[in-house]
């Protein structure tokens, strides 16, 4: 009896390779250890077969096929501890039929039954399509691992990024807790500097009302001056009027027409007096409502006699500071324009702002331009086709440039120098138009040719 060594080493490569497939495919050591560790002892049959070969003499290709069968076995038996596993499910539908073939073939082999050379054409057949059926199902297995694998690579990525956004989550809350402390401590600072905020600015609004009072009171001096004069000039008259009529009525022939002459015209000069008195007390009364807090309330408002009225109050003030200052002033009132719901204070105090600033440009101007340039300084008044009240301040002083035109209305902006301007006269203005009267105060402007603010109200 003569030992065949092809036997063994076709055996042990095949138990080789079988274990080395099943181990990385399935990942053994990690889903299976146990049979793993069983898988190491593969080669004890192959070893025994070629035992049995020795002692019987099998034919070769029968022990081939008896330990390809076993093979096959083995790995559906590993397949059905893997049949959770969908890879394992795939492969175990492949090999099956290969495996059923087998046996069937090597057990018609055994017992020399010649149903196999009967229908030799259908088992070669039915051979090849268990091969490509096999072939098949494990590249589909080899697919769906390769998917599993992805999946699974992505689960951990996403396992990784969850962890390490907990971390972060955990190092954010620490951070939070932190920074919330800190900014409990500062929101009770910022809370109280609020409060001294608000209080300083309540303080800087009435400073730039006082400044407002200021060029009032300058421009009512000298504008009251006149019906003072007035008043004084014509009770002088009437003083030397009433005196000559005494004389009069001493004579002994009195002149009837003479007193009568005389007591007209003390009456016209009574008259002129009440006439300046009360224009005299128009002027207080102005400076009193411009001094006096807003009550916020809209009333029927002369919008023609405030503009006329802060226009002259303006330029007296400006007169008053400096003498040899000389402007022409335009008026283009509209007649019809009638009274508009508004609060007169604030109204004026927009009025005498912009009459103001208009005046100081036309001042500066003059200092860098003396040949051949007139100061002028107009007011218009109209009724727009929406049944809006119109006003225009136009001046032909300095004019603006567009980065100043933009900015004219933020607050403490001013183009006038330190201690001549406090940069709120605008601003105030701008939210007493919009805001307090839901109007628009708008802006147009050449430098070095003129300057036009337009104010238009709801009528």
């Amino acid at each position: 009896m003569k030992f065949d060594g092809q036997i063994i080493i076709s055996i042990l490569l095949a138990q080789f390779l079988v274990v080395r497939i099943l181990r990385r495919f399935f990942d053994l050591p990690n889903r299976l250890p146990h049979w793993d560790k069983l898988l190491r002892w593969i080669w004890v049959p192959g070893v025994g077969l070629g035992i049995i070969d020795l002692l019987f003499n099998f034919r070769n290709d029968q022990l081939d096929e008896v330990y390809m069968l076993f093979v096959f076995v083995v790995v559906i038996l590993v397949a059905l501890a893997l049949r959770d596993y969908r890879p394992a499910r795939t492969v175990l539908l492949a090999v099956v039929p290969y495996t059923v073939y087998s046996a069937i073939e090597l057990m018609l082999v055994v017992s020399d039954w010649k149903l196999g050379e009967n229908y030799e054409d259908a088992f070669d057949a039915s051979q090849g399509f268990t091969v490509i059926w096999m072939i098949t199902f494990l590249l589909i297995a080899r697919n769906q691992k390769k998917h599993l694998e992805k999946e699974r690579l992505l689960r951990e990525e996403e396992e990784q990024e969850k962890q390490r956004i907990a971390t972060q989550n955990a190092e954010l809350e620490r951070l939070v807790a932190e920074r919330t402390a800190t900014l409990t401590k500062q929101t009770e600072e910022l809370s109280q500097a609020l409060t001294e905020l608000k209080t300083m600015q309540t303080q800087l609004i009435q400073a730039e009302k006082m400044a407002s009072l200021g060029e009032l009171t300058a421009g009512i001096a000298h504008e009251i001056q006149n019906p003072l004069n007035f008043v004084t000039n014509f009770s002088d008259v009437s003083a030397e009027l009433i005196t000559e009529l005494e004389e009069e009525k001493r004579k002994p022939t009195r002149n009837i027409d003479l007193e009568t002459e005389l007591l007209v015209d003390l009456k016209q000069n009574l008259q002129k007096i009440t006439h300046h008195g009360q224009r005299a007390a128009s002027i207080v009364k102005g400076m009193l409502e411009h001094s006096r807090a807003s009550t916020g309330e809209l009333q029927p408002t002369d919008i023609n006699t405030l503009a006329d009225e802060y226009l002259r109050l303006a330029y007296h003030g400006l007169r008053a500071k400096d003498k040899t200052f000389n402007a022409t002033l335009y008026t283009n009132l509209y007649p019809e324009l009638g009274q508009v719901n508004a609060i007169s204070q604030d109204i004026g105090r927009v009025l005498l702002n912009l009459f103001t600033n208009a005046f100081y440009a036309v001042q500066k101007k003059k200092e860098c331009v003396s040949d051949g340039y007139v100061p002028t300084v107009s007011v218009s008044t109209r009724r727009t086709e929406a049944g809006d009240v119109e006003v225009r301040v136009r001046d032909n002083g300095m004019g603006m440039p567009t980065t100043v035109k933009d900015k004219i209305f933020q607050p403490f902006f001013t183009t006038k120098p330190t201690g001549e301007g406090t940069g709120l006269g605008l601003s105030l203005s701008y939210d007493i138009v919009t805001k307090g009267h839901n109007g628009s105060l708008t802006v147009e402007s050449q430098e070095g040719e003129y300057t036009e603010f337009t104010i238009r109200i709801p009528g």
